[in-house]
């Protein structure tokens, strides 16, 4: 595979991504999967979705999962709703997860991500320890399938995500880096988290956005690629200099609007197409 394909995020039925039947119009080599809904997570599902990929000479490099009552309506929502950190939904969320690698593994496709939700700062808060225990638990199912366990950049500073990875000790956790999540959650600058995450970043998102006036507290805005703060091209001379070649996948969350998520995304494939030449010679 070339270095830096560039991909976009897509689905079949639930979450951001662009619709099915885009990614074929769209002629991009890679795709990562927004995980269908449960009752579309099954083997014959899969080898379906496979043999249409193949088809159409695309290939899924990761499968997210996502959960019903998540909310990213504000940043305190966020926090009581998303992933694997409330306890109340936590065990049912890993047999969910636990379902979403075996279907990657039917799709043919070695890495399966999260939002893993806001760890605590404080390591020694009781429920710490129980997320090490539970991403520890999906990290070894994904292991019995020969899969990576990516987790998304946002909610953490690096400094606490490298301290997380650290306390599960899985060799197959890695990172899925989105530099406008660190901007959106006021977490960290981009590139500097991208640097001190490097060894750790096994795919990427091509997403922009601005910061908000209250980091942390508000949330930022998303924006098309390229007219937001995280420079694109200072970005993407990073990843090359940390030795990234995986795909650039531009994810774009606004699908409640498909005809401009596709003139955006057209305008991203530009942006990278010309970043990545310039970069790459």
């Amino acid at each position: 595979m070339e270095s830096w394909p560039i991909g976009v995020f897509a689905s079949v039925d639930a979450g951001l991504g662009v619709k099915w039947d885009v990614i074929k119009e769209l002629g991009l080599p890679t795709i990562q999967l927004h995980a269908p809904q449960p009752a579309k997570r099954d083997r014959a599902t899969a080898e379906e979705l496979k043999q249409q990929l193949d088809e159409m000479n695309v290939r899924c490099t990761a499968v997210f999962g996502g959960f019903e009552g998540e909310s990213y309506a504000d940043i305190p929502t966020v926090v009581k709703t998303i992933g694997l950190v409330p306890a109340e939904t936590r065990q049912s969320r890993l047999a969910e997860m636990r379902d979403i690698a075996d279907f990657a593994k039917w799709l043919g496709c070695d890495a399966v991500a999260l939002h893993l939700g806001f760890i605590p700062h404080d390591s020694s808060d009781p429920q710490y320890a129980e997320i090490v225990k539970v991403t520890a638990e999906l990290c070894e199912h994904c292991a019995g399938n020969d899969q990576f366990l990516h987790l998304e950049t946002g909610q953490e500073t690096a400094e606490g995500l490298l301290d997380f990875i650290a306390a599960v000790g899985c060799d197959n956790l890695k990172i899925n880096f989105d530099p406008a999540n660190m901007i959106l959650y006021g977490t960290g600058e981009p590139i500097e988290a991208l640097r001190m995450l490097a060894k750790h970043v096994r795919s990427i998102h091509c997403k922009d956005a601005t910061w908000s006036d209250q980091p942390g507290e508000t949330w930022g805005c998303e924006v098309p690629l390229g007219k937001g703060d995280v420079d694109m091209r200072k970005y993407l001379e990073t990843l090359h200099e940390i030795g990234y070649e995986g795909p650039l996948t531009i994810e774009r969350e606004i699908p409640e609007d498909p005809v401009r998520q596709k003139q955006e995304i057209g305008g991203a494939i530009d942006l990278l197409t010309r970043l990545r030449d310039d970069i790459l010679g």
